[in-house]
């Protein structure tokens, strides 16, 4: 029984009665030392019925990846067979079991879900994770990409930590103090008779805190106004102040140990001096246990740490020596090199060299934390100034890679500034530190620098940076940002032979078209994308290289290309990668009018960049899934929501006016390009006339005929022709009009023009003719999904006389959310839910609960019959 935590017991319980019932969940357990934390992980840990997996953070294990994940799931892994085949190798890789491959640190959090929901077919799983705060970054991401991830598995998971530590989109239980009467029982329950006086000093010393109640009485007077974790830890000390010479120093080497192996720790200690004696000696006083007949552990981690502290330096050196020679030509090889670099105070390459080999395991098994801080412990121990730079160089990289934007950019600016081949990388790191942190003008400004810096001996890798450079135009729209890359792309010399004089060309033109300058010496723009286009593909600059390619190329090559470079990417297992190639490829179906993919493919991009720390990706998934809610008619917070999805709103709503205002500052605004601009010009011009204010509309009008022109795509010269349409005061509108619906490819645009058009041919009292266009306007917003220019349309032709009628249940499978969808079709297509699974980053049974949800909505009661459903968009 827990005294005092009635109520916290209670959480926990009812998280394993969802287990048992194949209803997952996680919870972190937040408190200071001493409060409980451990206890609670007890008491869930005696429920009956449940498989249990356990492990511990260990301070001094901190910086070896998958250290933690690999104790936690060590008595399983003979159930990796079970899971995807590139999850399984991903977590292999990981714990140094097999190939290190290019596992990303998603793919191993997805293999970590996949194994916990494979154990869970044979009941339910309990995952406890004590002192959580010392698990290494690597095990502490991947512990969290699969908690978040828990749906129907039947896996309950608690992570105890100290407070401050964070596990975003997790529940927090936060453990406060014992009540006056529980820590009174607690008290009685374990100390000595006390006088009156002492006993109330300990409650009000104790405030609460169960182990402070145990042990303060055990400590004699108090210690004026040291904390109660320093009191704790005193108290501790005093304890092993007792023990002969040599159990202290044994205890000092289990300290500074890891493994918990009783072998490694009296092997080590007995060059110190030490007997196995000793350890009973520890044992008998209460301060180290045997858990499992095969690990040493600390009474509390505080003991732990009064032990480390009390050591004295000289001591330490010869515990880390010790212990790093006997881990040495073991399967320990990294921790052999930590404690080797623990025992050197003074610069030693060969030391360096064994900590950066341990450093590149790591990042090869994706522990880029573990990786980062190996490399920045091997640049302060180089001699050489060039190799101090180099490794600092890596520790960088590897630092951005993790997610740390802050910690990369410090890193890089300590490097100093060493050859060019390293300053470039150097200032990527800290370019894509801005980027990731969505500070786009401070990338590109770092791009700038590192163009100036490579233009005149390496144009080649220039030119690339250009593409980055560019990229953020068109992302961003700051014409400022768009004139200095012009002004660096015009005096860029590329050799004619150079494989990037295509991609050159399309920056050229990409600025061309952002600051309408003249494009006299530039290929056609057709020709140039015909040529870049064999460069874009399933890597980084790849990826920006298909999202230009979207602003100019036709919609169904881009997305052939953006749906060959995702799924590769989903093969390959580079994960990080995936934020952006599915909000290209979101971008595509978007403009194509298959909606409810685009919604699909933005919003797994927002979550998974989430999950792998790009804010920038996440912000741009979100934009376009407010873009899709203001189609849909569907609420946004003016407050958070992207302004143009607002200015679209208030069209489709009736609210021209409001419309107008709102589009005049953005296509106005002063940082703004033409890019961006133009694309939004339409819709100005259309709030202007309904608003009967077209002489606002004439100016921006002006503008994108000129862009439109040197564009030169269909889709843009039927947004042309219907502006032209609209402003006309003449009945040439009946001939623009009839042109913008015949160079007309993007739905949504089409039933625009086909609603304005009917509009029109109403005014005009061709009431038959309206009425064909209205009907065609209004059965492409129903199939849209975009509700309130249905409603519109549907008004229109209630006035032409024609009856209408809201359509209920044509397509049932718009009923289906975004994920039951992508289930859907990928069941369809004969994918099992192992498969599926694996593609969309789900377990297997979260997979069926799906379908489960799907079957009744598209009528249908058996698998084989998904094959004959038409999955309209």
């Amino acid at each position: 029984m827990l005294r005092g935590r009635t109520r916290e017991s209670r959480t926990i319980d009812e998280l394993l009665s969802d287990a048992r019932a194949s209803r997952s969940g996680a919870l972190v357990i937040l408190g200071e030392p001493g409060i409980g934390k451990t206890a609670l992980l007890n008491h869930a840990a005696a429920a009956d019925d449940l498989q249990i997996l356990q492990t511990t953070g260990i301070e001094a294990e901190a910086e070896l990846a998958f250290a933690s994940l690999h104790l936690l799931f060590g008595p399983v892994l003979s159930r990796l067979d079970r899971i995807p085949e590139r999850q399984a190798a991903a977590l292999r890789g990981a714990f140094g079991l097999g190939p290190a491959g290019t596992g990303d640190r998603f793919l191993i959090g997805l293999a970590v879900l996949s194994l916990l929901a494979e154990l869970a077919e044979d009941g339910p799983v309990l995952c406890l994770v004590d002192d959580a705060q010392w698990l290494d970054r690597a095990s502490a991401d991947a512990l969290v990409i699969a908690a978040r991830r828990l749906a129907g598995e039947g896996v309950a998971m608690l992570l105890a930590a100290r407070t401050g530590f964070t596990a975003p989109g997790l529940p927090v239980l936060e453990l406060a103090g014992l009540d006056e009467v529980a820590s009174g029982e607690v008290l009685n329950s374990a100390a000595r008779p006390l006088t009156a006086e002492f006993r109330q000093r300990i409650l009000a010393e104790a405030a609460g805190n169960p182990l402070a109640l145990l042990e303060l009485p055990k400590s004699g007077e108090s210690q004026g106004e040291l904390s109660l974790t320093t009191r704790l830890e005193e108290g501790f000390a005093h304890q092993v102040d007792g023990l002969s010479t040599a159990a202290r120093v044994l205890l000092q080497v289990a300290a500074a140990d890891a493994t918990a192996d009783p072998a490694i720790i009296l092997a080590a200690a007995r060059t110190l001096g030490c007997a196995p004696e000793h350890l009973e000696e520890i044992s008998a006083a209460g301060l180290i246990r045997t858990a499992d007949g095969s690990r040493l552990e600390f009474r509390h981690p505080l003991v732990r740490a009064a032990v480390w502290q009390r050591t004295p330096l000289a001591r330490r050196l010869a515990v880390h020596h010790a212990l790093s020679h006997v881990l040495e030509g073991t399967a320990d090889a990294d921790r052999s090199a930590w404690h080797l670099a623990a025992a050197t105070l003074t610069a030693d390459e060969q030391v360096a060299a064994r900590l950066e080999a341990t450093a590149a395991r790591a990042h090869v098994r994706s522990g880029y934390a573990a990786a980062a801080s190996a490399y920045e412990r091997a640049a302060a121990l180089s001699p050489s100034a060039d190799e101090r730079a180099r490794r600092l160089t890596l520790a960088a990289e590897a630092t951005e890679f993790s997610g740390r934007f802050d910690r990369a950019r410090t890193l890089a600016l300590g490097a100093g500034n060493p050859g060019a081949e390293l300053t470039s990388r150097l200032i990527r790191v800290r370019a894509c530190s801005d980027y990731g942190e969505g500070h786009l003008q401070g990338a590109h400004a770092m791009l700038s620098a590192g163009v100036d810096h490579l233009a005149a001996t390496d144009p080649s890798s220039a030119a690339w940076l250009l593409l980055d450079a560019a990229s953020m135009i068109w992302l961003d729209g700051d014409r400022d940002m768009a004139h200095r890359t012009a002004e660096q792309l015009d005096a860029l010399r590329v050799p004619p032979d150079a494989d990037v004089v295509a991609i050159h060309q399309l920056c050229r033109w990409f600025v061309v078209l952002a600051l309408a300058r003249p494009s006299a010496g530039l290929p056609p723009l057709a020709q140039v994308i015909e040529s870049a286009r064999a460069q874009a593909g399933p890597d980084r600059r790849g990826l920006l290289l298909i999202g230009g390619l979207g602003l100019a190329d036709h919609d169904a090559r881009t997305h052939q290309l953006a749906l060959a470079a995702t799924a590769t990417i989903r093969a390959e297992g580079r994960i990080g990668l995936l934020p952006q190639a599915l909000t290209f490829l979101s971008r595509v179906e978007y403009a194509r009018g298959r909606y409810a993919d685009a919604r699909g493919f933005a919003e797994e991009a927002a979550s998974i960049a989430a999950d792998t720390g790009q804010p920038a990706w996440s912000r741009l998934a979100t934009i376009l899934l407010d873009q899709l809610a203001a189609v849909h008619g569907d609420p946004l917070d003016p407050a958070s929501a992207n302004p143009a999805a607002l200015t679209l709103l208030d069209l489709g709503q009736g609210r021209p006016e409001q419309a107008l205002l709102g589009l005049e500052a953005l296509v106005y605004g002063k940082s703004r390009n033409r890019t961006p601009a133009m694309h939004l010009v339409p819709d100005l011009v259309e709030a202007a006339v309904r608003s009967g204010r077209n002489a606002r509309a004439a100016e921006p009008f002006t503008r994108l005929e000129s862009w439109a022109e040197m564009l030169h795509q269909r889709w843009a010269d039927a947004l042309v022709s219907r502006c032209r349409a609209l402003l006309s005061t003449t009945p040439d509108a009946d001939a623009h009009f009839r042109a913008a619906l015949a160079s007309h490819e993007r739905p949504f645009g089409r039933a625009r023009t086909e609603l304005l058009y009917g509009e029109w041919l109403r005014r005009a009292r061709q009431t038959s003719d309206a009425q064909e266009h209205l009907r065609a306007a209004l059965e492409a917003f129903e199939w849209l999904g975009a509700r309130p220019w249905a409603e519109r349309a549907r008004t229109e032709l209630g006035a032409t006389g024609w009856s209408t009628q809201r359509n209920t249940g044509a397509d049932r499978c718009a009923q289906l959310t975004p994920q039951e969808r992508q289930i859907v079709r990928l069941a369809a297509q004969g994918l099992s839910n192992k498969d599926i699974a694996a593609h969309l980053f789900l377990s297997p049974r979260t997979v069926g609960q799906h379908l489960y949800k799907a079957f009744p909505k598209l009528g249908v009661t058996a698998r084989t019959q998904l094959a004959k459903l038409t999955l309209s968009d």
